[in-house]
């Protein structure tokens, strides 16, 4: 495999610094067109198909138009804070080839939200790939605080993107997660949401190590509050028998699969009649068509991608979607 990709010969954390150079270029010699299949529309939003990239490709807004170039349906970027701030210190990221797995340790950095701003003021506003925003708090921000952080990205980016994504599954900044905790979720999301623009879609991200209890709680509390969707799901902190990576920091990739389909599985069937239109979009161990696939099977909307790119390359979405229209000739739009 690594002889056919070269990339993979670079040391982790070089081919992430390098990538979006090498993106840049690739892009030049790419077309959206001949992208759609199973195109639908989601309040007033346009999905010409149903993969996007995840959170965390495109930290600092840089690459919204080199992805747009490799048929993404839609594009997430982000995570985004208020402050700018830089990773975790060490060692942030690694890979497994052999198991198709990657691990990450970063916690949110990126270059804030003026930076943010100053690259989306630059974007066409009547572009057709609609536009998520990831937001997050700052690692010092105490989480009794944290919705300040969140309403400020949503006040202030509102009317540069379609949708926001809630991060607070992430186990990359510390007590990030004890917001998911049903006594605290209910406050903090009718707080967040209350800045929200009329006709501006909110999803909330959820973390795949949660039990059973936990989970339904947390449906039922965002539910309650409004919420107008879900991606299940972000990394975990399961790890593997044959997973050698360190125990904090965020696993996905291939081995997140079974964990991100039970998570998605238990979310819908417990929703059943009281999803009422709402966005549910998949990720973690999409790495195939037949991932694909099999998602929006199961009832996802979307699916998003970050791993696959790091093993089968930028033009992963562009083979899929190319793949998937012979496969079902009948929903090309």
């Amino acid at each position: 495999m690594i002889l056919t990709k070269p990339w993979l010969l670079f040391p982790p954390q070089m081919a992430h610094d390098l990538s979006p150079r090498l993106l840049k270029i690739i892009s030049i010699f790419s077309s959206n067109k001949n992208c759609s299949w199973r195109s639908f529309y989601w309040k007033n939003l346009h999905f010409k198909n149903p993969m996007g990239i995840a959170g965390g490709v495109d930290k600092n807004v840089e690459q919204v138009n080199i992805w747009s170039r490799l048929g993404c349906g839609f594009i997430e970027v982000g995570t985004i804070t208020p402050l700018e701030q830089s990773p975790n210190p060490g060692k942030i990221l690694d890979r497994d080839t052999q198991h198709f797995a990657l691990w990450n340790k970063m916690g949110f950095p990126n270059r804030g939200l003026s930076s943010a701003i100053k690259n989306l003021s630059k974007l066409p506003r009547n572009s057709d790939i609609p536009l998520f925003a990831n937001i997050g708090k700052n690692r010092n921000t105490p989480n009794e605080l944290a919705a300040s952080d969140y309403k400020e990205c949503i006040q202030k980016l509102k009317n540069f993107v379609d949708a926001f994504v809630i991060n607070i599954s992430s186990p990359n900044t510390k007590n990030l997660r004890d917001l998911l905790d049903p006594s605290n979720l209910k406050p903090f999301l009718n707080d967040v949401l209350s800045v929200r623009k009329v006709n501006q879609p909110i999803l909330l991200k959820i973390s795949p190590d949660l039990d059973d209890s936990t989970l339904k709680n947390i449906l039922d509390v965002s539910v309650e509050s409004d919420i107008d969707g879900w991606i299940f799901t972000n990394t975990t902190l399961q790890r593997p028998h044959n997973i050698q990576f360190p125990v904090e920091g965020g696993l996905s990739g291939k081995p997140l699969a079974d964990t991100a389909k039970q998570v998605l599985k238990s979310s819908l069937d417990y929703l059943a009649d009281r999803r009422k239109g709402r966005l549910v979009i998949s990720t973690g161990g999409i790495m195939s068509e037949q991932d694909v696939i099999e998602r929006l099977e199961m009832g996802a909307d979307l699916v998003q991608v970050y791993s696959a790119l790091i093993f089968e390359g930028p033009f992963f979405i562009k083979k899929c979607i190319q793949s998937l229209k012979k496969l079902d000739p009948h929903s090309n739009v």
